[in-house]
């Protein structure tokens, strides 16, 4: 494993194109090379790319304006003003040639065309947690709406933007929807005060509805698996519930009870020392130098069970309690599930989805930030805001000093889609950390 120096960048504003070429901020991943440097008029933010790679979408909601950029003609560049209308969202169509803003108080969705400079408006757009969501092949995109105080979605087929379906929901506040990844269901769930996930075809006929309570805060989050043959409903009773693709029954829960008894699966404890420090080290070349002197050193121990996972209990009075699964991932091969419980916020759990239980237990010292699987491998790479990156895969844990001077913390970390690097960003600086692929394939 290796590291590249670090980089100044802003807000996180940092993403890799999508043929792993490019990081924006235009440096070249293989030399990390400035390409090109252009300059928006006011502060950006949200930045992206299209799916081919060839333009870069700059957004500056405060102004109302988006720019777009072309890498193959630095010359070339569109400026889109929505006015007095405002902008709270921005983003690329799937085929990289349309953009689609939503202006504020989600009056309507105005979708821009590069090639042709026709401009396409959609109404009544809703202000939720997912609202707007392209099947994977890029021909549909699903839309919530909300009027005559229902809710509504809209399939439009992304090649002309016509209307193909539009029905009603059977829900009381929709908070977001998902296409499967085969683009042949649509996940649609309810606030958090009403239980309720329902799947719709195509088509819009309802497939099936899936409530597993009633009378108590129900969905948090919800994720597909890339194989779309199981749907993750995080809850805020701290469970995930596994639906299959065939019946939409519910085939397996997940708890995440705070002592562990099961034998089976492994526990991982951080454990940290300062290292021991001699007379010899401290000269004042060393302490100029600060890189690992005083830097804090972490290991993985395994538990035996019983394992105690610490709690923190949560205040009832605030609002957005921390409790309940928030964040879900399955791997790319859909063999395994990452989860996090909210009020278990230094923890992470790893489940396998063949033998449809625990597979390990990460307890980390400092609360999990970010937690991301590798594209190509069933590898879990997480940060927690400190200066180490953490691995997990089916052979162990590794706890991994980034070593960089200044004292670079890891807020927050992304793949490359090849698998062999990380891109790691801290609040105002980026480090890229190279893979051993061919010591790994040995």
């Amino acid at each position: 494993m290796n590291f590249s120096e670090i980089f100044k960048q802003s807000n996180q504003l940092c993403k890799v194109s999508p043929d792993g070429k490019y990081l924006c901020c235009l440096f070249d991943v293989s030399t990390l090379q400035i390409l090109q440097l252009y300059t928006c008029l006011d502060q950006i933010s949200h930045m992206d790319w299209s799916s081919d790679s060839l333009f870069i979408l700059c957004a500056m909601y405060k102004r109302g304006l988006v720019q777009v950029w072309s890498l193959e003609q630095p010359d070339w560049h569109c400026k889109i003003d929505e006015g007095s209308i405002g902008l709270v969202s921005s983003r690329w169509s799937p085929d990289g040639r349309h953009i689609l803003n939503t202006t504020e108080f989600h009056m309507r969705v105005t979708v821009w065309s590069l090639c042709t400079k026709a401009v396409s408006y959609i109404k009544y757009p809703k202000a939720c947690q997912k609202g707007v969501d392209f099947s994977r092949d890029g021909c549909y995109m699903a839309l919530a709406e909300r009027r005559d105080c229902k809710d509504y979605v809209s399939v439009f087929v992304c090649d002309d933007w016509h209307l193909l379906r539009h029905f009603e929901t059977e829900t009381q506040d929709l908070a977001g929807l998902e296409w499967s990844p085969n683009g042949c269901v649509l996940a649609v769930w309810d606030s958090c005060l009403e239980y309720k996930v329902l799947l719709y075809s195509l088509d819009g006929r309802l497939l099936s509805t899936y409530s597993a309570y009633e009378w108590s805060l129900g969905v948090k989050s919800v994720t597909w698996s890339p194989s779309s043959q199981f749907l993750a409903i995080g809850s805020y009773d701290e469970k995930v519930r596994i639906l299959n693709h065939i019946t939409w029954k519910k085939i397996a829960q997940f708890e995440h009870p705070a002592t562990i008894n099961n034998t089976k699966a492994v526990a991982y404890k951080e454990v940290e020392r300062r290292p021991a420090v001699g007379n010899e080290d401290l000269s004042l070349h060393n302490i100029t130098l600060g890189s690992t002197l005083f830097n804090t050193q972490s290991k993985y121990e395994i538990c035996p069970p019983p394992v105690q996972i610490p709690v923190v209990k949560p205040d009832p009075d605030r609002a957005n309690p921390k409790i309940g699964v928030s964040t879900l991932a399955f791997s790319t091969d859909s063999r395994y599930v990452a989860t996090k419980n909210d009020n278990m916020a230094s923890v992470v759990w790893v489940w396998d989805m063949q033998k449809m239980s625990l597979e390990a237990v990460l307890e980390q010292t400092s609360a999990v930030r970010c937690f991301q699987w590798d594209p190509r491998r069933p590898r879990l790479a997480l940060c927690t805001g400190n200066t180490k990156l953490y691995l997990w895969s089916p052979a162990g844990c590794v706890s991994v000093q980034v070593p960089t001077e200044g004292g670079f913390q890891v807020q927050s970390l992304t793949w490359h889609c090849s698998g062999d690097s990380l891109i790691l960003l801290g609040k105002e600086q980026l480090c890229l950390c190279y893979m051993d692929t061919e010591q790994e394939d040995k």
